[in-house]
């Protein structure tokens, strides 16, 4: 088989109901020049041997203790060997077309560095929910990718390789090590390094027509997960800070209101009224100013976080259940 020309990714931690879905979607792909890394990440159940069970010459495994998605990301891109390298979590599904698609993309337009394309999102048991992820595709400055990351999820994006070098360096306690994820974070892992490409080494994103990605939102009852998320997203900001100032000057809290209003959403979604509330209001006094930029979108999330402090979280998840499925 000739060299492959895309290196996928798939971290794998403790995923065994997913996993077999999403290896599968890789091999369905209608693209077929491709090696599968899978980094076994130190987990203990049983997604390993699901993994092993498959039987394709494609699939290469890699085992390490646990390091989080960012380090195992890491392993798999340095253990890849094709110009281009795209990510799948094990939790995720493709559309049998995306890598074909991409691939298409990155060779028409030698300048575009990421490659990504919408999601559709589906529950825990696979079903798609009436949500989507529908990003800004084209003409993405360094103030998209902090404010708005059109990326939008871990298993959206496929990367040049001399794009992902631009922001390689050794692991700071282990130089033998590269790293182009942040091994520091274990959330905002993504959007850190894509800062840190597009605003720092001018790497082009654009992205193509479509949801490619399935990506799966499994429900979280910890009100407290999405506090941390918020703490590794401010850790984000200040990293950008000091690599990017004039952009974290100009845009920094406009940044901050939109993952403010993001989080708001995800409160909403959990039935914490007070937190939802608390990151709406927050949201508005970092910058006002996206009331005006999305007034649609903002004003539906001031409505469903007034609705689950009038309803009730109960009452609320029913009301949402059309359009959440087994996420609410």
């Amino acid at each position: 088989m000739s060299a492959p020309q895309i290196s996928v990714v798939m971290p794998v931690y403790n995923v065994e109901a997913y996993i077999e879905e999403a290896i599968q979607s890789v091999l369905d792909q209608t693209f077929e020049n491709f090696e599968l890394i899978i980094v076994d990440d130190g987990g203990n159940d049983n997604s390993m041997a699901i993994a092993a069970a498959f039987s394709d010459d494609r699939i290469k495994i890699v085992r390490q203790e646990n390091r989080g998605l960012a380090g195992a990301r890491n392993t798999g891109i340095a253990n890849s060997s094709a110009p281009l390298v795209a990510l799948l979590d094990s939790d995720d599904r493709w559309h049998q077309d995306k890598l074909l698609l991409h691939y298409v993309h990155m060779r028409a337009s030698p300048d575009v560095g990421v490659s990504y394309s919408g999601s559709q999102l589906i529950d825990a048991n696979g079903v798609p929910m009436r949500v989507a992820m529908r990003p800004k595709l084209t003409g993405i400055t360094p103030r998209d990718v902090l404010c708005r990351n059109p990326v939008g999820n871990g298993s959206a994006p496929v990367l040049r390789r001399e794009a992902l070098n631009a922001a390689v360096s050794p692991h700071p306690q282990d130089p033998d090590r590269l790293c182009w994820f942040n091994e520091d974070f274990r959330q905002s892992e993504d959007i850190e390094l894509w800062v840190r490409l597009s605003a720092v080494h001018g790497v082009k994103f654009e992205g193509i027509e479509g949801l490619l990605t399935e990506y799966r939102i499994i429900r979280n009852a910890l009100s407290a997960s999405v506090v941390k998320q918020y703490n590794t997203w401010t850790q984000m900001l200040a990293i950008a800070k000091e690599q990017a100032p004039e952009l974290i000057a100009e845009h920094g809290e406009t940044a901050r209101a939109y993952q403010l209003r993001y989080l708001a959403r995800r409160a909403v979604q959990l039935g914490d009224s007070e937190l939802a509330h608390a990151f709406f209001k927050r949201a508005m006094d970092a910058d006002p100013k996206i009331f005006m930029e999305e007034p649609k979108r903002t004003a539906v999330t001031w409505a469903a976080v007034q609705a689950v402090r009038l309803v009730g979280q109960d009452r609320f998840r029913k009301l949402m259940k059309p359009y959440l499925k087994a996420a609410a």
